[in-house]
């Protein structure tokens, strides 16, 4: 039976997406393409997350060998994000479908008010039956404004528009339980909230093109799942590979998703580099918040420690006193007054709980 998603984010690798040399495939991007028009026939959103803009600078301007790494990054990213974009448009023009172009850095996903402007931004194409493509803005996103990669992207824009799935095309079949290259080992076919850690059999080497590696699409595709958003992590150079993800008819690893979760809390999900101080626990407040089916907020009196500046309506880190993440939440009131409320009872939630996010493995 074909799985039943509505909106979907594919991302599409850079490892998919490129030849042997660097420089762009336009034989599979066109594949894709159909695909993604294949997907839209019966009424499907489709945002489409998609690395290549460097590979397409690369394939138009020559970069000295010397050239700094980063101004030559962003020089081809300037110049390869045209290319790209056209590419898509042109492709997907045969289907009579539009795209529009989003570019965003990590900044736009840590202040709210610029998370909705972006949010709002994307109903009004889905909509108007426009499919977004996405991506990094590599030429102002360098160092800390930098997402890990766009596997992180793609978690952060399912989240936001309450995809019912991610499709993450690399280019391998999935999850394996050993290394790929070992005829023994097989590809998980479903990783579910309870799943032990994979780190230890995840293979840790990077893409060839890309930044990103499988243990940061497993904890990225793992965090995603716990909002209630299925994962697939499938081979994007597989022939028709996204209608048969959807129809089961491929070899792929799906992280299962595990609950549902508010546009508030999936906003904080992500919001970590955002933290502007750190409050410690008591284990009676961990096992308070972390109680199956009960709905609490943390209050002052399982508070031990306050560290940092913050203000009201600030993020902060909830930790437990031995250092373990326990998860965040969106300030009351500032670090003065929860420091003056510290272990009292009878006092105001320094979290509410419609804005607290609690990790899943604690």
């Amino acid at each position: 039976m074909p799985l039943p998603y509505h909106r979907l984010v594919v991302k599409i690798g850079s490892n998919v997406l490129t030849q042997a040399d660097g420089t762009p495939d336009l034989a599979r991007i066109a594949h894709l393409v159909e695909q993604i028009a294949a997907l839209k026939q019966p009424g499907r959103e489709v945002i489409v997350v998609s690395s290549g803009a460097v590979a397409a600078g690369r394939s138009l301007v020559q970069v000295p060998e010397k050239a700094d790494a980063v101004s030559s990054r962003q020089l081809l990213a300037a110049v390869g994000q045209v290319k790209l974009l056209t590419t898509y448009a042109e492709l997907l023009a045969r289907y009579q479908l539009t795209c529009a172009q989003v570019l965003v850095t990590k900044e736009d996903f840590r202040d709210r008010q610029h998370y909705r402007n972006m949010q709002n931004c994307f109903r009004a194409l889905l909509q108007n039956n426009i499919i977004p493509i996405v991506n990094e803005n590599d030429v102002i996103s360098v160092t800390e404004l930098m997402f890990t990669d766009n596997d992180e992207l793609a978690g952060l824009l399912a989240a936001m528009l309450d995809a019912d799935a991610l499709l993450i095309l690399s280019n391998v079949d999935g999850i394996y339980n050993g290394d790929p290259k070992d005829a023994s080992s097989h590809v998980i076919r479903e990783i579910g909230p309870d799943t032990p850690d994979f780190s230890a059999f995840v293979t840790t080497q990077r893409s060839q093109f890309g930044r990103g590696g499988m243990i940061t699409k497993c904890h990225m595709a793992h965090k995603v799942a716990q909002l209630g958003i299925a994962v697939h992590i499938a081979n994007g150079k597989t022939e028709n590979v996204l209608p048969r993800v959807l129809s089961g008819e491929v070899v792929n690893t799906r992280f299962l998703p595990s609950r549902t979760a508010s546009g508030r809390k999936k906003w904080l999900a992500h919001a970590e580099p955002a933290a502007k101080g750190t409050v410690r626990l008591n284990a009676g407040a961990c096992a308070a918040l972390t109680t199956p089916g009960k709905a609490t907020s943390l209050l002052p009196v399982g508070v031990v420690a306050v560290e940092g500046e913050f203000e009201k309506g600030d993020i902060i880190r909830l930790l437990a006193e031995d250092g373990r993440a326990v998860g965040l939440g969106m300030a009351e009131y500032d670090a003065t007054k929860a420091r003056e409320r510290l272990g009292q009872q009878q006092q105001k939630p320094l979290v509410h709980y419609d804005y607290l996010f609690l990790n899943a493995d604690i």
